[in-house]
C-alpha cells in the first residue's frame, strides 16, 4: 500500500489500535515484524498511519497478538478496508483536517451524544445561528471561509436525515438557549429548529435548567461519537489550542460517567420541549 501524507483521525485511530494490542501482546515491532514475514520498517509505518494494512494482515496481527475480542477484531478490520471518500472530502486544502475528521468519524458512529453549555449543539443549528458564531470569531475569517464553515456544519446534518439515521441525544445548558446569537429573528428561529428536530423518534433534546442543585463541577463539553464496540468510540472536545480527539479507554470511561450523570440531572425529553417552548415565547 502507498504511504500517506496526512492521515485521517480514523486512520490514526486503527494505527492507534493496532499499537495498543502489540504492546498488551508484549512484543516488540521487530518480533511482530518476523512473526509477519515483514521487516520491522513496514510494522512502524503501519502504527503510524503512513501506510494501510490488508484485513488479511491485520487479521494475522490479531491472531499473533492474541487478541480473542472477535468484535473488536471485526470492527478494526472494517476501518483498515473502508475506502470511503464522503462529502467532506470537497473540504479538504479549504478547512482546517479537524473538520473533515469529525465529519469522517459521525459518518460511521453508531450513535451521537452531545454536552454544550454555551452554545446549540452544531447538529442543531440553524444555517443563520451558525453564520452569526462563526462571524464573531478572532481573529475573523475571510467571508469564503466563513460560508465554507456555514455550509460544511449544515451538510453535517446528514447523519440526522439520512434513511437511516444515527440516534442522537444532546444536553443542551438553558444557558445555550437564552443567549441571543444573532439577534432574536436568528435565536427565535433556533429554538424553532431545536424543537423540530427533537420530534424525530431518533433525536432527544434534554435542557439542563439554570435551578440545578450541585452541578457547578460538572462543565464537561463534547462530542460524543460511539461505536458498536465500545473500546473504539471518541471523544471530541474544543480547547483554546485545537481540537481534541479523545480514545483512551480510561478517559471514554471518564466521559461516559459525566454523560450519564449530566443526563441524570437534565430535564427528560418531554418536560424539554415545553420548557424550550417557553423560552421561544419569551423571546
Amino acid at each position: 500500500m502507498g504511504t500517506r501524507r496526512e492521515p485521517t483521525a480514523r486512520q490514526m485511530r486503527l494505527a492507534v489500535e493496532l499499537r495498543r494490542l502489540r504492546d498488551a501482546a508484549g512484543l516488540s515491532a521487530r518480533e511482530a515484524a518476523g512473526l509477519l514475514g515483514v521487516n520491522s520498517v513496514q510494522i512502524s509505518q503501519i502504527e503510524s498511519g503512513i501506510t494501510g494494512v490488508s484485513e488479511q494482515r491485520l487479521r494475522r496481527l490479531a491472531a499473533h497478538y492474541a487478541c480473542t475480542d472477535e468484535a473488536l477484531v471485526d470492527a478494526l478490520a472494517a476501518m483498515a478496508t473502508d475506502r470511503t471518500r464522503g462529502w467532506w472530502e470537497e473540504y479538504r486544502g479549504l478547512l482546517p483536517t479537524s473538520f473533515l475528521d469529525l465529519s469522517e468519524l459521525e459518518h460511521h458512529a453508531a450513535y451521537r451524544w452531545d454536552v454544550d453549555f454555551l452554545h446549540v449543539p452544531g447538529l442543531l443549528q440553524t444555517e443563520d445561528y451558525s453564520r452569526a458564531l462563526f462571524s464573531r470569531r478572532v481573529p475573523e475569517l475571510p467571508e469564503d471561509e466563513l460560508e465554507l464553515r456555514v455550509r460544511h456544519r449544515m451538510q453535517r446534518r446528514v447523519i440526522l436525515e439520512k434513511p437511516h439515521p444515527v440516534t442522537y441525544e444532546a444536553l443542551v445548558h438553558e444557558a445555550a438557549l437564552r443567549i441571543r446569537v444573532g439577534g432574536k429573528v436568528t435565536s427565535r428561529a433556533q429554538l424553532a429548529r431545536v424543537l423540530e428536530l427533537s420530534e424525530a423518534e431518533h433525536v432527544a433534546v434534554r435542557v439542563i435548567p439554570f435551578d440545578l442543585d450541585d452541578f457547578a463541577d460538572i462543565t464537561a463539553a463534547m462530542v460524543y461519537a460511539g461505536c458498536a464496540v465500545p473500546r473504539l468510540d471518541t471523544v471530541v472536545r474544543d480547547g483554546p489550542h485545537g481540537t481534541h480527539f479523545i480514545d483512551s479507554e480510561a478517559q471514554l470511561g471518564v466521559y461516559r460517567t459525566l454523560f450519564r450523570r449530566v443526563e441524570a440531572m437534565s430535564l427528560d425529553p418531554d418536560r424539554s420541549q415545553d420548557f424550550i417552548h417557553r423560552l421561544a415565547k419569551e423571546l
